[in-house]
């Protein structure tokens, strides 16, 4: 392997960095509609980039499973963001009607948190996958709570 192609990154000025994975699970033709939804959500919070959005990055996990990876400079601009417009309208949208689809995200932090939340999903991926189900109540009705919780 020729020693030029491999590179590593320097994250040192990022110590509350995090990184979260969303994806998309369509459960029916309904589900197209949601996805189109999406889609129009996503490129105008790109244009607008949200204070603390370092990257990201669309995943196609198969063909009726896509979703994206983001970078955040903390926890903080993450949560402004997802309490603000446009996000905050569709993620209460998307709780009252699923629209044939399943959600789920999963985030990590540099500090060492990790926490998860699945709605509707057909089948376990991520951590669903080995970890035992927890109800989201409580403390653990918020992603700053999960992931408290997880450290503890």
């Amino acid at each position: 392997m020729d020693a030029q192609l491999r590179r590593s990154v320097d994250l040192s000025a990022y110590p509350d960095l995090v990184v979260i994975y969303l994806g998309f699970r369509l459960r029916g033709p309904r589900g197209v509609w949601s996805a189109l939804r999406i889609g129009r959500g996503v490129r105008p919070m790109l244009a607008s980039r949200p204070e603390g959005l370092l990257a990201h990055e669309t995943i196609f996990f198969g063909l009726a499973h896509f979703g994206f990876r983001q970078y955040w400079r903390d926890l903080e601009c993450l949560e402004r963001f997802t309490r603000s417009e446009p996000h905050r309208g569709w993620w209460t949208g998307f709780l009252k009607d699923q629209g044939g689809a399943g959600f789920w995200h999963e985030t990590y932090t540099a500090r060492g948190g990790m926490e998860a939340i699945y709605v509707n999903m057909p089948a376990s991926v991520g951590f669903a996958a080995f970890a035992p189900p927890r109800q989201p109540q409580g403390p653990y009705m918020s992603a700053r709570g999960r992931i408290a919780a997880a450290g503890s």
